[in-house]
C-alpha cells in the first residue's frame, strides 16, 4: 500500500512538471468533469489526502482555502509540505484494523479501508487530467505502475 503513495506522489509531480506547459488561463479554465479545472484538481487531491490521514491520527482537520494556493508554485509547495508530514505517518506503526471516525463522517471506517479511498481519490482524478490533457491534444503522465523504479521512501526497510 505504501508503494501505492509513492506511486500517487511521483504522478503528481510529473503532472506538476507537465502543467508548466500550460498558461495559467488553461490552468484554471473551468472544464466539462472532474472537480472544475486542472489547477483546483491538484488541490482537491491533496486537501482529501491531508484531510483523511489527519482523521485517520484523529488530529484536527485543516481546511485548506483553494483560494490560498492558486498558483501552480504554490500548490506544488502545499504539495511538498503536506506530503512530508503524510509521509511521517507511513513510516510509523499503523493499525490496519483499527476503526475510527472522522469529523465529516457518522460512519466508522477502518484505516486500511481510508487508505485504499485515498489511494483510489488520486488515482480517479489523475485519469481526468489525462482526458483534459488529450483534450488540449497533449501527451498526459504516464499511470503506468510498471517501470517506475518506485524506491518507496524507505518505509518498507523501516516497517
Amino acid at each position: 500500500m505504501k508503494q501505492f503513495f509513492e506511486y500517487n506522489w511521483q504522478v503528481r509531480d510529473e503532472w506538476f512538471e507537465w502543467c508548466k506547459q500550460l498558461s495559467n488561463e488553461e490552468l484554471v479554465k473551468e472544464r466539462t468533469g472532474g472537480v472544475r479545472s486542472i489547477l483546483y484538481t491538484l488541490f482537491h487531491i491533496i486537501d482529501v489526502e491531508y484531510s483523511w490521514v489527519r482523521g485517520i491520527q484523529g488530529k484536527e482537520d485543516i481546511i485548506f482555502q483553494y483560494k490560498d494556493y492558486n498558483t501552480l508554485d504554490s500548490i506544488k509547495s502545499l504539495s511538498d509540505t503536506c506530503r512530508k508530514e503524510i509521509s511521517g505517518f507511513l513510516k510509523s506503526q499503523i493499525i490496519k484494523e483499527e476503526t475510527v471516525i472522522v469529523p465529516w463522517d457518522k460512519e466508522p471506517y477502518t484505516i486500511d479501508e481510508i487508505l485504499h479511498h485515498i489511494i483510489a481519490h488520486e488515482i480517479h482524478h489523475i485519469g481526468q487530467l489525462s482526458i483534459w490533457a488529450r483534450e488540449l491534444q497533449i501527451n498526459p503522465v504516464s499511470a503506468n505502475f510498471i517501470g517506475r523504479k518506485l524506491r518507496v521512501f524507505n518505509i518498507i526497510r523501516n516497517s
